[in-house]
Formats: C-alpha cells, sequence, structure tokens
C-alpha cells in the first residue's frame, strides 16, 4: 500500500503539520507528490482540500486510526498541482515551513466577491413590445415607456446607465421585470489594473540585425541544450524588444509568458510597451493592487484570458496552465531576492518551475550578477550578447568628478560645479536632466572628507557603521571601536557621515534653478497607488525639466529627452556593510549612466565621488563589464565569497537579548563539532546588520564552504538540532544561502 502525507488547509496557520492518509488502490497509479486532493479532516470527517507533500511505502502510525483519501480534486489541479510541487522545493531549498511556502506560491487563497455588470434585455418579440409600449405611452406610465422604447433601439442597456440617464431606477424596472416584458443578465466584470490604451494595431518596428541574430541564438540553444540563457546587452541595446519577439513566437505556440520587472516604478512603461504590442493579453500583478485587482488577475490567468504576466517577484507564481517562457529582466537586481521565508531567489526559482512545466528562461542585464555570469562562463547557462545601442546611438560622455578636490577648492555644495554648468546648460537647450541619490545600502558609514578614507573593519573588509552610541560597529563579525575624531591616513578632522536626501536636493535646485520644474521620486512621494505612473508620465510629457529620485529612477527607464544624469555621491553603496557593496555600486552607476541619451542626442552622465580611483566607479565609468568582473572576482575568491565560495547564513530572531545570545553560540558550537574541517569558515554570531526593529534583536551565523552540498547537510542537521533542544524555544530562524 502507498500512503500520502498531506497538508490540510493553508489558511490556517498552526497546521503546519502533514497528516498521514491511505491512498485507495485505484488512486495509487496516479497519485504523486505536488497533487491536490480531497480528505476526510477533523471529527466530523468534513472534505477538506489537500496538498500531497510526500509518498511513503510504510505507514508512520496506527492503520486503524488512519483514513483513506476520497479522491482527486477537481477544477485547477493540473497548475495547482505544479505549484504546490514547486512549494515543497523550495521548502527543502530554503529551509522554510511547508506553509510559508505554500502561502508564497498560492498567495491569493481568500475569495473576492466577484463584481458584475447587469443589464436589461428585451424579454419578448418586438412586435409584443411595441404593443405594450403604445399603452403605456397612452397611461400615465412614461418611465417605464421610456426604458421600453430605449430598449426597442438597443435591445440591451447597462442598469445603471438605464438609472442615470432614463431615470429608470428599480422601482420603474420592476413591475416590467415581474410582468416578464424585460429580463435582467448579468456577466462578470474584472477589475483591470492595466490603463494602456488601446493596442497601437501598427505592425512592430522590424528588429535590428543584431536583435534578430540574438533572437535566433536564444531560440537555437533552447531547442538543441534547453539551458537557461543569459543575455547581455549595454543600456539602450533594445533587450525589450528582443523579449517581445521571444514572447510573441512563444504565444504562437498557443503557451504563455512570465516577465519580472525588479521595482513597481517599472511597471507603468514596461505594460505600455507590452501593451502596444499584445492588447489586453497582458496583465500586471504587483503589491500595490487591491485584494480584488489581485483575485481578478489570478483568475483572468487560470481561464486563459491572460497570455502575458508582468510584476515584481510574487509574478513569478502566476498560475498560468500553459507557461512557456520566463524572463527575469534586470536580473542582477537584489529585489529578487525574497526577505522573508521562504528567502527564494526569484532567478533560482524561475529555473526550477520551467524545469518542472517545460519551459525556458531568460536572463536579461546590462550588468549580470556574478553568479548568472560564472554561471556563464562554466557553461550552465548559455551567454548572448548585445554589443551595441540600438540604432547605433553613442555611449554617453562620462566624467567622474572628485568631491575631495571640490572641497579644497571652497565648493561645499551638493553639487558639483561641473554638474551645476551642465544643469544650466539643459535648461537653457530644454533638455531633461535625472539626478540619481545613491542611497542603496546605506548604514551611517564614516568617511574623511579631505582624503576620502572609509573606517572598516579590519578583519571583513566592509565599512563600520556609526551607531547611536557614538561607536563604529562592524555588522559581520561583531568588530567595535570608539568613534574616530582625525583621520588614521591624513589626520584631517574632516570625519563624518554623507547626510543628503532627495528633498534636501529639490531645495538646493529649486535655490540655485529657481525657473526649473522639478519631480521627485523616492519613498515618500511613492507611497500611494498610481504615485508612479504619475511621477514618470509627467516627467515622460515634459512637464518637467529635472527628476531627482533614488535607485527607482535609474532602472530600465527610457525618456528620449534625457541628455544628462548626476550620480550625488556613488559612495554611499560603495561603503555600505556588504561585500556585494562593489557590486552594487558598478550595477548602479551602470545603469544611471545609461539613462542619458536614449534619443537622437548626444547624452553627457557626471559621477560625483570622493573614491575616484575605486574600479567600481572607473569600470562603471567605462561601461566595462569584464573590467569589472575579473577584479572582483579576484577579491571574492581571496575572501571566499560567492560566488567564489558558497555561504549559509542563519538569522534567528528573539525578544530577550540574552537568550538570543546563548541560542547563537550553542549553534556556533554545534556546527563546530558535527563538521570540524578547516575548509568551513564559521564566522560569528554576530548583530545582523539592524540588530533590533521593533524590540526584537536579530543575531546571523556566516557559513563559507566550496562545496554547496556540505551546507545543505548542515542545514538539516541544525534544524534537526533546534527541533530537539528547548533552549531554543524561544528564538525564531531564518535560512539564506547565496
Amino acid at each position: 500500500m502507498i500512503y500520502a502525507d498531506i497538508i490540510v488547509d493553508i489558511s490556517h496557520e498552526k497546521l503546519d503539520r502533514t497528516f498521514q492518509y491511505r491512498v485507495p488502490e485505484e488512486l495509487e497509479d496516479e497519485i504523486r507528490e505536488g497533487m491536490v486532493v480531497t480528505v476526510p479532516f477533523g471529527k466530523g470527517n468534513q472534505e477538506r482540500k489537500g496538498y500531497v507533500v510526500g509518498l511513503n511505502s510504510a505507514p508512520g502510525f496506527d492503520l486503524q486510526r488512519m483514513k483513506t483519501i476520497s479522491g482527486l480534486s477537481s477544477g485547477e489541479e493540473t497548475t495547482e498541482a505544479r505549484l504546490v510541487a514547486l512549494a515543497a522545493w523550495m521548502k527543502e531549498r530554503y529551509g522554510s515551513t511547508m506553509i510559508q511556502a505554500l502561502k508564497t506560491v498560492l498567495p491569493v487563497q481568500d475569495k473576492v466577491k466577484a463584481r458584475e455588470k447587469r443589464y436589461l434585455c428585451l424579454n419578448v418579440s418586438r412586435e409584443e413590445a411595441e404593443a405594450e409600449l403604445e399603452r403605456l405611452k397612452a397611461g400615465r406610465a412614461k418611465a417605464r415607456a421610456r426604458l421600453l422604447q430605449a430598449l426597442l433601439a438597443a435591445d440591451r442597456l447597462e442598469a445603471g446607465e438605464a438609472a442615470r440617464e432614463l431615470g429608470a431606477v428599480s422601482s420603474v424596472q420592476k413591475p416590467l421585470l415581474d410582468a416578464g416584458w424585460i429580463r435582467l443578465e448579468s456577466s462578470q466584470v474584472y477589475r483591470l489594473p492595466v490603463k494602456g490604451g488601446e493596442p497601437s494595431g501598427e505592425a512592430p518596428l522590424p528588429l535590428t540585425p543584431a536583435q534578430r541574430q540574438a533572437v535566433l541564438r536564444i531560440q537555437a540553444e533552447w531547442r538543441e541544450a534547453g539551458r537557461t540563457v543569459l543575455l547581455q546587452g549595454v543600456t539602450g541595446s533594445g533587450k525589450t524588444r528582443v523579449y517581445m519577439e521571444l514572447i510573441s513566437r512563444v504565444m504562437e505556440e498557443g503557451r504563455q509568458a512570465i516577465v519580472l520587472i525588479p521595482e513597481i516604478a517599472l511597471t507603468y512603461q514596461t505594460v505600455r510597451r507590452f501593451y502596444a504590442r499584445f492588447g489586453d493579453r497582458v496583465s500586471v500583478l504587483n503589491s500595490r493592487l487591491s485584494q480584488g485587482e489581485r483575485y481578478d488577475q489570478f483568475k483572468r490567468a487560470r481561464r486563459g484570458d491572460v497570455q502575458v504576466m508582468v510584476g515584481p517577484r510574487s509574478a513569478l507564481f502566476t498560475p498560468f496552465e500553459k507557461l512557456g517562457l520566463i524572463i527575469i529582466d534586470e536580473e542582477h537586481e537584489p529585489a529578487y531576492k525574497s526577505e522573508s521565508s521562504p528567502r527564494y531567489h526569484a532567478r533560482e526559482t524561475a529555473v526550477q518551475r520551467a524545469s518542472m512545466e517545460g519551459a525556458r528562461v531568460l536572463l536579461g542585464s546590462a550588468t549580470p550578477s556574478l553568479e548568472s555570469f560564472s554561471r556563464a562562463l562554466s557553461g550552465e547557462y548559455a551567454l548572448v550578447k548585445l554589443e551595441g545601442r540600438y540604432g547605433e546611438r553613442p555611449l554617453p560622455d562620462v566624467s567622474i568628478v572628485d568631491l575631495r578636490e571640490e572641497l579644497k577648492e571652497g565648493n561645499r555644495s551638493i553639487f558639483s560645479r561641473k554638474l551645476q554648468s551642465a544643469m544650466r546648460e539643459r535648461l537653457d537647450r530644454k533638455e531633461q536632466t535625472m539626478l540619481f541619490l545613491n542611497r542603496r545600502g546605506y548604514a551611517g558609514f564614516v568617511s574623511c572628507r579631505s582624503c576620502g578614507h572609509v573606517m572598516k573593519c579590519p578583519h571583513c573588509d566592509v565599512s563600520l557603521s556609526e551607531h547611536n552610541n557614538g561607536r563604529l560597529v562592524c555588522h559581520y563579525c561583531g568588530y567595535e571601536r570608539p568613534a574616530v575624531e582625525k583621520c588614521p591616513v591624513c589626520s584631517s578632522p574632516y570625519i563624518g557621515g554623507f547626510k543628503a536626501g532627495t528633498q534636501q536636493i529639490e531645495q538646493v535646485i529649486q535655490k540655485n534653478f529657481p525657473g526649473a520644474a522639478v519631480l521627485r521620486m523616492d519613498y515618500d512621494t511613492t507611497r500611494n497607488k498610481g504615485s508612479y505612473e504619475q511621477i514618470l508620465s509627467s516627467f515622460a510629457a515634459h512637464q518637467a525639466d529635472i527628476l531627482v529620485g533614488t535607485q527607482m529612477i535609474v532602472k530600465g527607464h527610457d525618456f528620449p529627452d534625457v541628455t544628462l544624469v548626476g550620480v550625488i555621491a556613488a559612495d554611499l553603496s560603495l561603503n555600505a556593510a556588504d561585500y556585494r557593496c562593489g557590486e552594487r555600486t558598478f550595477q548602479l552607476l551602470t545603469q544611471a549612466v545609461g539613462r542619458s541619451g536614449r534619443g537622437k542626442k548626444k547624452g553627457e552622465a557626471i559621477i560625483q565621488t570622493y573614491q575616484p580611483e575605486h574600479y567600481s566607479i572607473q569600470a562603471s565609468a567605462k561601461q566595462d563589464y569584464e573590467m569589472f568582473y575579473h577584479q572582483e572576482m579576484a577579491l571574492r575568491s581571496l575572501m571566499d565569497y560567492p560566488p567564489s565560495a558558497h555561504m549559509l547564513s542563519v538569522l534567528a530572531f528573539c525578544e530577550d537579548e540574552e537568550a538570543l545570545s546563548r541560542g547563537m553560540e550553542y549553534l556556533a558550537r554545534y556546527v563546530r563539532r558535527v563538521y570540524p574541517g578547516e575548509d568551513l569558515h564559521v564566522i560569528g554570531p554576530a548583530f545582523a546588520s539592524v540588530g533590533k526593529i521593533s524590540d526584537v534583536y536579530r543575531k546571523v551565523l556566516y557559513l563559507k564552504h566550496r562545496n554547496e552540498k556540505v551546507l545543505y547537510i548542515i542545514r538539516n542537521k541544525l534544524e534537526k538540532y533546534i527541533e530537539i533542544n528547548t533552549g531554543f524555544r524561544k528564538l525564531y530562524f531564518q535560512y539564506d544561502f547565496s
């Protein structure tokens, strides 16, 4: 006999356990992991939906008490079953509970009331209706006569419109409905978040020879080897046109596509481009949609009314029945990594879903993540390149401004003299400017304003963060030191953190350029639904001369009149307490530079920095990815950081700081005991980069090893050790692989 481990009803958080059921003989050949079944549950044996997460040949408890599966669930199982199987993979891969994984892949569980439109229709022949109309006109029922006359002219009227335009309120409709002269029909109306206007109806522009060659190479790779393809194209090379051509070919096969984008801010332009090509076969999913809109988009996807879904990370779990292609645009973006359990990466999860469904995966970026590029070089992924910009437009001219020299020359403004001059030129020429404040990863790092030296941890090669108690702390190993009053390199007293925000920059612009129209795009200005669209559409319509913003303005946007991009402070992300800070800086700066000169006019970019000699800044100015890659990989290899080695982060949370510290010390000692080999590097435990949130303390333990399987074995042993030891009862754990 076969016995199935089943999770019942994911709406109850406490049911994060499996129940074993006997598989009836008639289902033994059909049942498999991931299937959705109906089972008798509880004392009353109420029929409930369950998810098969394991199959066994031996019973786990008394057979006399074991219930039997009632049957396979009908309706949406094919898609849902594959998503449940994906959740089971995520649970094992990322170390979450099954409930957490299921709630991630099946996010819309509560049914939302459908929105309906009601229509009034004639329910008798025209001759009978005309005779009744004459009778009504002869009497005093003028409102009913108006309604009947309108129905004779139009055959069908929307009920609300009839009430507004004709005065045919419910008291007017009811006698005609009761007498059978008219009838009421209703149809479901989906909440549509896409406001892209009508499809253009025009034939798409022909691909350039380089784009056509890229499409052919990608398709050949999928036919011959089926590998994931990494499309590396410089900013402005037309990767989106390649995406649309591949989607068009997938749709011709009757299959569907998912397009992932890293930021909600990109939804506006991306959806407009796709809508112009594919019309209402395109929809969008993101966290700004109402619950009803999200429910309707999932329902439309299940029904097959939508063939292309665009959205951030969660759109990966769109319940398409015939998924053919998953595209991850700007695949290097950290937004594709979940911050809550399961801490999945959309890139890895997309590859897994595609393998389960016979679909293909395309990764696109001008600045691929080191992980993806190294996989491409090793042959795990296929690499396809788009070398030049669309229309043979030149890359912008890039200047690096040394802010140390500006300080020496007496300029204490946020803007260098070169940037101020360039902004004035653009205003005179009626061209547009984007100003990017690079605040990603900003955690209060401290630097010398005279020589640019940054206070770093002597053990971890990451910057020390300034805490409110005046101490400098390393968030990787816990090293601490008092705040410095003089620079250890040049003895300058000008020591401090960078304190500039987008609002401050906006005020400086208004003071220096009083006639300029300025838009600001940051967290504060994009809190409301539709705010992204409003700001970007205003800028696209030339209602502003200057757009100021954080990283959300430098990714994927295409404004042909922008001929100047200014990076206010490249150093902020460069000195984050993260081993990826050099990579993040290079990617952000390259993307920022790429926003300039995308139209017919030549572009310019100005990067302001206190560290102009840093290889990340030099490589981004030259738009030289390979120069950066080789330099960064040499450092990663030296320090055994991914992708040279693999790293497991064990993050623990607890309201009791003492219990947290004691528990994490136990874990560190246990790891060293179960794996005493010197090839495993154990770092910490130390406080996480944010050591306390909402009165909950957070500590992290880092494990590094060249063989990823070793880390999985250790993770599994840690889970069992935590489960059987009461000392960990107060602690909550997350596992994060990188």
